[in-house]
């Protein structure tokens, strides 16, 4: 305080001692390692500071002040020249008529950037012009001096405009970008992270040491914005800054707007991450602040809950209804995108289902086979039929009809399984995937994706055998029968607690059999026959053609019945339903066409429970009513909105 109050007295008294012509010497004005040249600038505003206005000097402005003032307002004028500027030559010509700092010599670079991207010109040629190369060796020989903000945005222009990566100024550049990272903010970081992953990929050194920074700085990290951004752009590459991210978006997630959450969902989706604590925050926000949603969004949503196989029933139930209005505009690719995802999700709204039925129907012609296909695999998952099913199915059958052959082999069998779910199927379909040198495709093939497309045929196989009365063949050969040993399965509570009923019901463990597998490619829980009196007998003791591998000969007495006991878990029915899903809608009526009594066993109550073909007092009768365990209390939706 008191050597500035000195200072302001030495001017005060000298300063009229000071001549106009000396008060600020020249090389005060030039910066160091510069010659002074003309410039086509403005002379700077000295010569109103003389000896009559002393009280200008005694205000503590010294003369390095003064030059500094000057530098300020030449820097503003090549800004405002380089802002204003409509082309690489105009921004190349600065370079000829005014000396420029290595700052000055970035912020043409950048903007030579941005013009070419504005207006897609070559950048080929801006990169070799010569000025271009003086500009680059202005800014390379003081690249330390350059300010953080250009200095970022040069590293990203360079790379825009195609510059060698292997050039001694390219290595420069990012050679002070690494040094610099401690001093950079968080902001920096995150835009540099953003465009090198683009540009290098997980590869990139100086990315990599970005990352690090990011996980140890991630408590600076402010906004939704760059939240939003790191995790769809740079999240993948790092799962411990991941983690991070996911923690910061829990806590702002009451910001977030419908288009964030889109992202963030897509983001979670796309790296398998289930953070079922964020889902349900903004699953939450979504229903309470946000009633009106854009397709795109709905979507998005419905495709990341999907993929991520979260279940949010509020959440579906809006979705559902939003975009039913949307259905008529919408097109082939977004239609079977969107039934795909609610099949995925096991979730059956009628009135959309509907909606894309009657939109197959009025734009029959503007399917491909491949849509089609996409739509009637969704409806086979969830068993649904349109009300209008005999148009439906009629114009199925006339798309269809010649293109089998140009379908692969796994979409084909997909196709007629899930006709047969449908229950419509016809000869047509079953002798192509049925025939000899189709399955011989597959045979030998031990990988998952051929054993799931051999368990397909059987299923196929079975429907043609039970449910196709005047289809004459061709039938899978009894090698293909035989599937591999499934893997040992965890022991459920509804299996053990069927088991341990049973067992006291028949007698002797000769009375039943569990766990039968057969030749459909269903597998039965737990199967007994029982004489017209409904007592068991030894079920080993009698020919069992539904079974790979028969034990007994004997044909079953007159008045004997087969009874199979069918244990569905949770898993097994539509969200938040008692519906069954198709696969075991079909499984279910293959086993009762084979000959069986079906006895559903499940922990949800559903209309066919009980006995199918015969009294239920007969249930009661063998003391079987202790089979179906009592309904636990209802199952909490997974998302915990409302």
């Amino acid at each position: 305080m008191a050597a500035h109050l000195v200072r302001r007295c030495c001017w005060r008294h000298f300063g009229a001692f000071i001549s106009p012509a000396s008060a600020v010497p020249a090389s005060l004005l030039v910066p160091a390692g510069k010659v002074a040249v003309a410039r086509a600038l403005p002379p700077a505003p000295l010569a109103s500071f003389h000896t009559s206005s002393p009280y200008s000097w005694a205000d503590g402005f010294s003369v390095k002040e003064l030059a500094e003032d000057s530098r300020r307002q030449e820097y503003k004028l090549i800004w405002d020249l380089v802002e204003t500027a409509t082309s690489p030559q105009e921004l190349l010509q600065l370079a000829e008529l005014h000396p420029l700092t290595s700052n000055q010599a970035s912020l043409i670079i950048t903007q030579l950037s941005r013009l070419a991207a504005e207006k897609k010109l070559e950048t080929e040629s801006i990169v070799l012009d010569k000025r271009f190369q003086q500009l680059v060796s202005i800014m390379d020989s003081q690249i330390s001096q350059v300010w953080n903000n250009a200095l970022v945005s040069l590293l990203k222009s360079l790379y825009s405009l195609g510059m060698d990566r292997n050039s001694t100024e390219m290595q420069s550049v990012e050679q002070e970008v690494l040094w610099r990272l401690r001093r950079f903010t968080f902001k920096h970081l995150a835009f540099l992270a953003e465009f090198l992953v683009v540009r290098q990929g997980k590869e990139s050194q100086l990315l990599n040491e970005i990352i690090k920074k990011l996980e140890l700085r991630w408590t600076e990290l402010e906004g939704t914005r760059t939240v939003v951004m790191l995790m769809g752009r740079v999240g993948h590459i790092s799962p411990a800054l991941m983690d991070r991210l996911e923690d910061k978006a829990l806590e702002l997630a009451e910001q977030f707007n419908p288009d964030d959450i889109r992202k963030i969902t897509l983001a979670l989706a796309y790296q398998n991450r289930r953070c079922v604590p964020l889902l349900r925050a903004m699953s939450y926000h979504l229903i309470q602040k946000h009633s009106e949603l854009s397709l795109n969004v709905l979507m998005d949503l419905i495709f990341a809950f999907g993929k991520l196989n979260f279940h949010q029933p509020q959440v579906f139930q809006k979705i559902a209804t939003d975009l039913q209005p949307h259905i008529p505009a919408m097109t082939p690719v977004e239609v079977t995108r969107c039934i795909r995802s609610f099949a995925l999700l096991k979730w059956l709204s009628l009135p959309l289902f509907e909606a894309i039925a009657q939109y197959a129907l009025d734009n029959a012609k503007q399917l491909s086979v491949t849509h089609l296909c996409s739509i009637i695999l969704s409806f086979a998952r969830l068993n649904f039929q349109p009300s209008g099913s005999e148009d439906f199915f009629s114009m199925v059958h006339e798309a269809l009809q010649g293109q089998l052959h140009s379908l692969g082999p796994h979409l084909l069998t997909d196709l007629v399984w899930s006709l047969c779910v449908l229950q419509q199927a016809k000869a047509p379909y079953l002798q192509q995937v049925l025939a000899p040198d189709f399955h011989a495709q597959i045979q030998g093939d031990q990988s998952l994706k051929a054993q799931n497309l051999q368990l397909k045929l059987i299923h196929i196989n079975a429907a043609a055998k039970l449910e196709s009365p005047d289809y004459r063949g061709p039938f899978l050969p009894p090698e293909m029968l035989r599937m591999a040993e499934p893997a040992g399965e965890k022991v459920t509570l509804l299996q053990s607690s069927l088991r341990e009923a049973l067992v006291g019901v028949l007698g002797s463990q000769d009375n039943g059999r569990f766990d039968a597998r057969t030749i459909y490619g269903w597998q039965i829980d737990a199967e007994m026959v029982v004489n017209s009196e409904n007592k068991p007998l030894p079920v080993k003791n009698f020919a069992a053609p539904h079974l790979l591998y028969p034990e007994g000969t004997k044909p079953l007495p007159s008045g004997a019945r087969r009874i199979a006991f069918l244990r569905w878990e949770f898993p097994n029915f539509s969200n938040r339903s008692k519906d069954l899903l198709g696969r075991f809608v079909m499984a279910r009526r293959h086993i009762q066409a084979a000959g069986f009594l079906v006895v559903d066993c499940s922990l949800v109550p559903t209309a066919p429970c009980g006995w199918l073909g015969g009294s239920p007092s007969c249930l009661s009768s063998l003391g079987l009513a202790a089979v179906i365990p009592s309904r636990p209390p209802a199952r909490q939706p997974e998302g915990g909105v409302g």
